[in-house]
């Protein structure tokens, strides 16, 4: 499998400092929010990674990562001159995935997830992963019945869930040819949702549902937020080191709960 990370976009609800440098540069806690993401990947055994960034500072996100030596992986590069979605931003590592599997992964989300599983077992088809959100109508949502998604909206006015489908996607080769053959969303852009749906409608399409926390640091309240709990998962980690003993207070991470993808019509 190939990891595809999306770092595209003008970052328009965090500028200024998006004048300054990509979003996912911007700082949570004690290193760049990229590399929350690129952790997933890492962790999951995928180092083959392909970054897809706008032209305005895709050489600093080169000058950071390099060529992924320190980070035990080897990374590729794309500009994403006119963004256009994030299908649109898939659809330019067709040729670097080769016929493989691809996990891509916004550059601004966070997950505290054990995710692992979900990722190296992945096969055939698509894969999603939801999270119950209080404001669904800023995301793709789905609905589910038992252990099937029954649809698929993007970021609709009036949400039938508030399950959110989150910025990380797995699909198999097949998302190269239905990314090719979309057509532009009444907002102008390739809806990564589009992808999903047609998975969906051919049965191969399977979830998890996230239960820690999962943090799109793309606002500066957002941005704020995943500071201070990666600060606080942290801190509690260093005084567990220090008094292995003693129960240190924090949330827990319970079991993902996985449901298996349908096959056939």
């Amino acid at each position: 499998m190939k990891g595809v990370l999306i770092c595209g976009g003008s970052g328009t609800r965090l500028k200024p400092l998006t004048d300054i440098t990509n979003k996912s540069l911007l700082p949570v806690y004690d290193k760049p929010l990229l590399l929350y993401p690129l952790q997933t990947l890492l962790d999951a055994g995928i180092r083959k990674i392909m970054v897809v960034s706008g032209p305005e500072h895709v050489d600093q996100m080169a000058g950071f990562l390099g060529s992924g030596t320190r980070f035990g992986c080897a990374f590729s590069y794309r500009v994403q001159d006119d963004p256009k979605g994030i299908a649109q931003a898939l659809g330019m590592a067709e040729e670097f995935a080769d016929g493989d599997n691809v996990c891509a992964l916004l550059g601004d989300n966070i997950y505290l997830d054990p995710m692992r599983q979900a990722i190296a077992s992945f096969e055939s088809g698509g894969h999603v992963f939801l999270k119950e959100v209080s404001d669904p109508e800023r995301f793709g949502v789905a609905q589910v019945q038992g252990t099937r998604i029954t649809s698929i909206a993007e970021k609709p006015a009036h949400p039938t869930s508030n399950l959110a489908i989150t910025g990380c996607y797995i699909y198999d080769h097949r998302c190269f040819e239905v990314i090719r053959h979309m057509q532009p969303s009444p907002r102008g852009e390739l809806e990564i949702t589009d992808v999903s749906r047609w998975y969906m409608e051919q049965k191969e399409l399977s979830y998890t549902i996230l239960k820690d926390e999962w943090i799109d640091a793309g606002t500066f309240e957002s941005l704020h937020q995943a500071a201070v709990i990666i600060r606080s998962r942290k801190l509690a980690h260093t005084v567990q080191q220090f008094l292995p003993n003693q129960t240190v207070p924090q949330k827990a991470s319970p079991p993902v709960q996985v449901a298996p993808a349908l096959h056939g019509r």
